[in-house]
């Protein structure tokens, strides 16, 4: 066919040939295709299918397995509050418990991911997960039989030493399709749809064990399946990253480049916990605060739909500076809803909605960092990711809180949307710095 090709396309004729005279070759353009206005045909990134990336050997058990272990990042929290308060009677105690363990993850996940890079997943994500079960098994305890509130902190603190299993799973695929962009953009997209994915269903069932059966079913459930997912997850050894135990590469946090990316996660992390507290003090204002996790679960459902299109489609041109717009914008519509209508329903479709930017956005600037951390510490760099989100988390559910205390439900929906735009200034202005270096 390549012959065939090329014969329609170059015209070979014979000019001014005697005796003697070897014969002169011109090459004149293909006739069956006219060359396009500026010389070369636009290229559009190639599309890779899920089929594809799943054929991969052992792409489908490591998967299964990390999608178990990621499960209870969505149910432990909610299974925490709901044990606490409904053991000791005060949801203040509850939430200082939860945020001590928000805040201990945030210190100890980078920490934890540099062993990672160093030692292997198996031979520190087992042990780390261990610890992590016996932190939620004595937190059950405590709060079963009446310890001191000192307890709670400590044993929930505990905890901090879960691995990030959805770093762990992009470090494999990123090793596995480290010559193919293409496959890695499908990959890490499908990746944020599986974090929204657990994110949505992990409170649901949290939910739905404690008020069924017992107030520790959930956080009993939740040991059970990151033990039994990260035990299938690391015995995958054929798609393990290889360790490198004495790296030579700078920390991630002196890679040109990441420094402003993760000051755009800790923002879009106030995205995120800001828009979950106003939301439920809005639904609680309605009348139907029960209503609220369903509310926020379409959110992720948006963002779930998104993120599975943009890593089969993979649109030219999307940038991260695009995404961060879109988000800025959609973030808005949640404010005008409330604001016009003042209505639940219509609350929630525009949530549906502004979920859409959230999976893009994230899937573009977590291929950058991949892209800017040295090989050797890639765990510890997603992981900084996670810090910076917690920290935006933490923030912005605590100014959250503060607005629809202070001001109203209805204008406290401005702190998510100007927390997207502080994002995108942010990315803004480190691209500003970028180009101003190279024109000095």
């Amino acid at each position: 066919m390549a012959a065939n090709l090329q014969h329609r396309c170059v015209n070979r004729r014979r000019e001014g040939v005697g005796p003697g005279d070897p014969p002169r070759v011109t090459v004149e353009p293909c006739r069956d295709r006219p060359p396009r206005p500026g010389g070369h045909r636009p290229q559009h990134p190639p599309r890779v299918g899920y089929r594809r990336l799943f054929s991969l050997p052992g792409a489908r058990a490591f998967t299964t397995g990390n999608l178990l272990a990621r499960l209870p990042m969505g149910m432990f929290s909610v299974s925490a509050v709901v044990m606490i308060a409904g053991s000791r009677g005060s949801y203040a105690l509850a939430g200082a418990v939860t945020a001590t363990g928000l805040a201990a993850t945030a210190l100890a996940g980078p920490w934890t991911a540099r062993l990672v890079d160093r030692h292997g997943q198996a031979r520190v994500a087992v042990p780390a997960t261990l610890v992590a079960v016996l932190g939620s098994l004595a937190l059950l305890l405590c709060v079963r039989y009446g310890a001191p509130d000192w307890t709670l902190f400590a044993a929930y603190a505990t905890t901090a030493a879960t691995p990030n299993t959805g770093g762990l799973s992009r470090a494999r695929w990123a090793h596995l399709l480290r010559d193919d962009p293409a496959a890695l953009h499908t990959a890490n997209s499908f990746e944020q749809a599986a974090d929204e994915l657990c994110f949505m269903l992990g409170p649901v069932l949290a939910s739905f064990l404690t008020g069924t059966f017992f107030p520790e079913a959930g956080t009993l459930a939740g040991a059970v399946l990151l033990l039994t997912g990260m035990l299938l997850f690391t015995a995958q050894r054929a798609t393990e990253p290889p360790p490198l135990a004495r790296s030579k590469a700078p920390s991630p946090l002196r890679s040109p480049g990441i420094p402003p990316l993760l000051a755009c996660f800790t923002a879009t992390g106030a995205v995120f916990g800001s828009m979950e507290v106003v939301t439920i003090a809005y639904a609680d204002a309605q009348g139907h605060r029960a209503a609220a996790g369903a509310v926020l679960a379409l959110q992720a459902a948006g963002s779930c739909a998104a993120g599975l299109v943009y890593g089969a489609v993979r649109p030219a041109g999307l940038g991260l500076t695009r995404c961060l717009a879109a988000m800025a914008v959609l973030m808005t519509l949640p404010w005008l809803s409330a604001a016009l209508a003042g209505s639940l329903p219509v609350l929630a479709g525009s949530l549906l909605v502004a979920g859409m930017a959230t999976a893009p956005t994230m899937v573009t600037a977590m291929t950058l960092v991949q892209g800017r951390t040295p090989p050797d510490r890639l765990n510890e760099g997603m992981s900084l990711v996670v810090t910076g989100l917690l920290a935006g988390v933490a923030g912005g559910s605590a100014l959250g809180g503060w607005a629809a205390e202070h001001l109203s439900p209805t204008a406290a929906f401005l702190v998510p949307a100007a927390a997207a735009c502080l994002a995108l200034l942010i990315d803004s202005a480190a691209r500003g710095a970028r180009s101003l270096r190279r024109t000095r």
